[in-house]
């Protein structure tokens, strides 16, 4: 199981939310770069990166900060928020990108999803965000009639392989993963599962590796000192 450290933008700082609301927002560190090198400096080969400006306003916002990390770092990025269109897919993978997060896009332009998938393969993801098993998109702000289970399974008829599903509700919460719900993700897809949302301690780690999953988002538990990274990945060698 992968750990992939989390660092979501706003206004070109790192901030976390609470259940993904945004008026939540904090600043839980000064640079993103500095961030990704210390996470980088306790082992990590991955980083998980969100524009949340660009959720809110459909389009890349801070591609800056993204590019540096991956430019800076040996970091493989994966990147999420306001990526909506071919174009914003074909500049951050041909920038230094790892993989690219399409989210709203999934439930409202799988045609884009499609073709995206047969371009560029494994190096697009399928983000997931769920209130109560039924997707969000926006930014998490609109609520949808989809069963997320049933989306994921549309998402790999059309060649998806890594899907990242968080259930919103425990976002920010350091609440313990929904391990119920990823377990059913689970026995729905044979899609490479990324657990995000809830983790909270080395505990839920364990959980999540005997559960099976590809991966692991870890955002607000390392910055808090609930999880360590370094016995995180450790756990997982």
């Amino acid at each position: 199981m992968i750990i992939l450290p989390a660092v979501d933008i706003m206004g070109g700082k790192p901030v976390r939310l609470f259940k993904g609301d945004f008026s939540t927002a904090h600043r839980v560190a000064e640079d993103a770069l500095q961030t990704a090198m210390q996470f980088e400096g306790c082992g990590a080969e991955w980083i998980h990166m969100v524009d949340l400006d660009g959720s809110l306003q459909k389009k890349r916002a801070n591609a800056d900060v993204f590019l540096s990390v991956a430019k800076s770092t040996s970091l493989k990025v994966e990147l999420g928020g306001g990526i909506r269109a071919m174009e914003d897919i074909e500049f951050y993978l041909s920038n230094g990108v790892s993989r690219v997060i399409l989210g709203s896009a999934a439930l409202k332009d799988p045609a884009l999803v499609k073709e995206a998938v047969r371009r560029f393969g494994e190096k697009i993801a399928v983000g997931i965000d769920a209130v109560n098993g039924f997707a969000c998109a926006e930014g998490w702000t609109e609520k949808s009639q989809v069963y997320f289970t049933d989306l994921a399974k549309d998402m790999e008829r059309i060649g998806v392989s890594t899907v990242i599903f968080t259930d919103i509700s425990k976002d920010g919460t350091l609440s313990g993963p929904n391990l119920e719900q990823l377990g059913e993700l689970k026995s729905a897809v044979s899609c490479n599962i990324i657990a995000s949302g809830g983790i909270n301690n080395i505990n839920d780690i364990r959980a999540l590796l005997k559960l099976g999953v590809y991966g692991a988002i870890c955002g607000k538990s390392i910055y808090s000192g609930s999880l360590e990274l370094k016995e995180a990945l450790e756990a997982c060698i």
